[in-house]
């Protein structure tokens, strides 16, 4: 799967001959996730029309409110009710109202119990989001996300809880498979990019865990020659992200790492509201997970200035993971429309007020449904 870049041109994707609809579950979810899952399902309706493919969607009120009002965020067996879809969609979880693990959970149970172990988040800046890199030539980085170990392990426990001597310990868990197949799938992304791997590592701080990461990173990078290797401490990383952007190409990193780096990334591309993620595991039985980074955003809910950009950029995602899946005929061409349309949009406006801009989430979304109209 590769995160599609936008291209100057795109030739009109040709209407499909009929063939089974694709199976959508779609989770809207906490704070402003219904407002931007909207948008996103309006550009894949404009794409039903514009080409004859099928989207079957079957929505869940899986949430925060479904916790308050019957104690499961989701319905025991969920992940079964799960299994049959080609794809997930989800907007956002997260509530005051509910302890994140509670709320947050069922993305984790998702990515756990589907062996999610890629989360792919595309880090690109386009013509007309602001950025505060200006000198930066280029922002072009496919970050690849170990999403399933690492330091998100629910390996731990609290020892005398309220006293004094109270403990508390995390352990993050590391595996041989768990870091080669990381490692595999992003020399393989490389492959169709500029041919680079930077490696996120503290091995020098942390020599048992990310010790065991850089040997295995090392040892798949010798079955491609073709693709340079250069690991980079997280600090030292967090740093050149900033002066030197354009210097990254695909980047790999454990589970926290991951995600701490690409909200720093989403600040480069112009901010949360663009950032988009693809939850997959290229060849696993279940369905892929796709959702916006930016959060359930419970201070601007209900207020209709939410960006959909990021979600409708996971749809994306989302299309070019359904064609490698053989679920959608030219989902890549699809999913580049879809980029060129929200580049379009960036550049000539409207924007949201995050980036500076009056506009609702409604005509944000309204202006890459026409733009993608023009585009199919």
């Amino acid at each position: 799967m590769q995160s599609t870049a936008p291209k100057q041109t795109v030739q009109p994707v040709q209407p499909a001959q009929p063939v089974h609809p694709v199976r959508l579950a779609v989770i809207p979810g906490d704070g402003v996730g219904p407002e931007v899952i909207e948008q996103a399902l309006r550009v894949l309706q404009a794409i039903e029309e514009a080409t004859g493919h099928r989207f079957h969607t079957v929505t869940f009120p899986w949430s925060s409110e479904h916790y308050l009002q019957t104690g499961h965020v989701a319905p025991p067996g969920f992940l079964d009710t799960l299994r049959g879809f080609d794809a997930i969609l989800l907007g956002a979880m997260g509530d005051p109202r509910v302890p994140d693990p509670i709320s947050v959970g069922l993305v984790l149970q998702i990515r756990k119990g589907f062996d999610l172990y890629v989360n792919l988040r595309p880090v690109r800046r386009l013509s007309g989001a602001p950025s505060p890199l200006a000198h930066a030539p280029t922002v072009d980085i496919l970050f690849v996300r170990e999403n399933t170990e690492g330091e998100y392990s629910d390996a731990g426990g609290r020892l005398n809880a309220g006293h004094p001597d109270e403990l508390a310990l995390h352990t993050a868990v590391f595996t041989r498979r768990g870091i080669e197949r990381i490692a595999v799938f992003a020399f393989e992304q490389a492959r169709h990019r500029r041919r680079i791997v930077t490696s996120v590592s503290k091995g020098n701080a942390l020599p048992h865990t990310f010790g065991l990461w850089d040997e295995v990173v090392r040892d798949v990078a010798r079955h491609f020659p073709d693709v340079r290797l250069e690991t980079v401490l997280v600090d030292a990383m967090a740093y050149h992200l900033v002066r030197q952007p354009e210097r990254f190409d695909v980047v790999v990193a454990s589970n926290l790492f991951g995600d701490i780096l690409t909200d720093l990334g989403a600040a480069l591309q112009g901010g949360l509201g663009l950032a988009a993620s693809a939850n997959i595991n290229p060849a696993g039985p279940y369905p892929g997970m796709f959702e916006p980074v930016h959060g359930s955003a419970p201070d601007i809910a209900g207020r209709g200035i939410a960006n959909p950009i990021g979600a409708i950029w996971s749809a994306a995602l989302m299309l070019d993971y359904l064609k490698d899946r053989g679920r959608l005929p030219n989902g890549d061409r699809l999913a580049g429309a879809v980029l060129q349309a929200i580049a379009d949009v960036l550049r000539e406006g409207p924007h949201t007020p995050d980036l500076g801009g009056t506009a609702t989430t409604r005509e944000v979304g309204e202006a890459v449904v026409r733009q993608l109209a023009r585009l199919l």
